[in-house]
C-alpha cells in the first residue's frame, strides 16, 4: 500500500456516507484546482483525488477496495519495488515473496501457505515463469497488490473547468464553443498541453453551479485506457437587476410613482421575455408580483419575482416643479411615519 489509502488522501472516514464524500471531493477540488492554487504540486494532488473518489464513489469497487485495505498482506506491497507476480512489471515477483516471507511452506511454523496469498486476491495472480497468469486471468482482479484495480490507472484525468452561460441561453438552450487547453500524455510518458474547441449543447434549464459532463473529453488515457471525462461547472450570468435562487428569478423592475399609485399596465422585458404586467394600485417600493412557472425552466420550473421599486423622475423643468406642487398640496393631510 502508498503511505495513504484513498480514504486518507480524500480526507475522509472508512465508514463516510456518499454525501460526506461527495462533499469532502468537491472540496478538495475547488482547493487544488490548477487555475485557482497556488501548490506547484497541484496537477498531482488533483490526480490523486480523482483517482481516489472514482475508486469509493462506486459501491462495487470501494466493496473491493476495502476487502483488500483488510487483508493483513496488503500493506506489504509498497516493499515489493511495483514488480508485478510473474510478469516482472506492476505488482511484485515471486521471488521477492519467497525473500520477504521465506522459502518454506508456512511462516513462523503454521501461519500461512503462498497459495493462502493469492487464493484471497483471485487465482490469476499467482503467475508462471513465463509471464503466464493460471486460471482467472490478472486483468480480471487486482492489477497490483498496491490497491489499483485492473484498469483504473490507466484511465485518462478527468478535467474541470467553469463556462459562463447567459441566462437567456438557460431559458431556451443554446450551443456554446469553448476552446480549452488540455493535458496529453506522450508515447514517451510526458505531458503536452493541446488546444481543443468543443461544441457544447446547453441543457435548457440548467440551473446555476450544476455540471455538465462529457464523457471521454478529458486527458488521454495511458496503455490504452480509456479517456477521462470533462465536468463543466455552469456559471450563469445576468444583468445587474437580477439574481437568482435555484429556479426562481428575481428582477427589479422600476416603475413611475402614478403607475405605482393608479395601478397600470407595463410591458416588462425579462428573461421569459416580454411581459404584460398589471401593477396593484397603491403599490409600494420592495413588493413582489410573483409570475408562476416564469422562472428558469427547469425539469420542475422555478418563478419569476418582479419587485418593484418606485422612480421619482427628476425636477428639471418649471412645469416639472410645479406638477410636484400640485401633487404637495393635494396630499396636504397626509401622514408619512419615518
Amino acid at each position: 500500500m502508498a503511505e495513504k489509502n484513498y480514504y486518507d488522501i480524500l480526507g475522509v472516514k472508512k465508514d463516510a456516507s456518499d454525501a460526506d464524500i461527495k462533499k469532502k471531493y468537491r472540496k478538495l477540488v475547488r482547493q487544488y484546482h490548477p487555475d485557482v492554487s497556488d501548490d506547484p504540486n497541484a496537477d498531482n494532488k488533483i490526480a490523486e483525488i480523482n483517482n481516489a473518489y472514482e475508486t469509493i464513489r462506486d459501491k462495487d469497487k470501494r466493496a473491493e477496495y476495502d476487502a483488500m485495505l483488510a487483508n493483513p498482506f496488503a500493506g506489504q506491497a509498497g516493499s515489493f519495488g511495483g514488480q508485478s507476480a510473474g510478469t516482472g512489471q506492476g505488482g511484485f515477483r515471486w521471488e521477492d515473496i519467497k525473500d520477504q516471507f521465506g522459502d518454506g511452506e508456512a511462516f513462523g511454523g503454521g501461519g500461512f501457505r503462498f497459495d493462502d496469498i493469492f487464493s484471497a486476491f483471485g487465482r490469476g495472480a499467482r503467475g508462471s515463469a513465463n509471464g503466464q497468469a493460471g486460471g482467472r486471468s490478472q486483468s480480471s482482479g487486482f492489477d497490483q497488490f498496491g490497491g489499483s484495480f485492473a484498469g483504473q490507472d490507466n484511465k485518462g484525468q478527468d478535467q474541470h473547468a467553469e463556462i459562463n452561460v447567459d441566462l437567456a441561453s438557460v431559458y431556451s438552450g443554446d450551443d456554446y464553443s469553448i476552446k480549452l487547453n488540455v493535458p496529453v500524455r506522450q508515447p514517451n510518458g510526458s505531458v503536452e498541453y493541446d488546444n481543443k474547441t468543443l461544441k457544447i449543447k446547453i441543457p435548457k434549464g440548467i440551473t446555476d453551479g450544476k455540471q455538465i459532463r462529457l464523457a471521454g473529453q478529458g486527458a488521454a488515457g495511458r496503455s490504452g485506457g480509456k479517456n477521462g471525462d470533462l465536468f463543466l461547472k455552469v456559471k450563469i450570468t445576468h444583468s445587474n437587476n437580477i439574481r437568482l435562487e435555484g429556479a426562481d428569478v428575481y428582477q427589479t423592475v422600476n416603475i413611475a410613482p402614478w403607475e405605482a399609485a393608479l395601478g397600470e399596465k407595463v410591458s416588462v422585458t425579462t428573461p421569459a421575455g416580454a411581459l404584460g404586467v398589471s401593477i396593484p394600485k397603491n403599490s409600494k417600493s420592495g413588493s413582489n408580483l410573483r409570475l408562476k412557472g416564469k422562472g428558469i425552466p427547469a425539469k420542475q420550473a422555478g418563478d419569476l419575482y418582479l419587485i418593484l421599486n418606485i422612480v421619482n423622475p427628476d425636477v428639471s423643468t418649471e412645469d416639472a416643479k410645479e406638477a410636484y406642487e400640485q401633487l404637495k398640496q393635494a396630499f396636504a393631510d397626509t401622514v408619512i411615519s419615518r
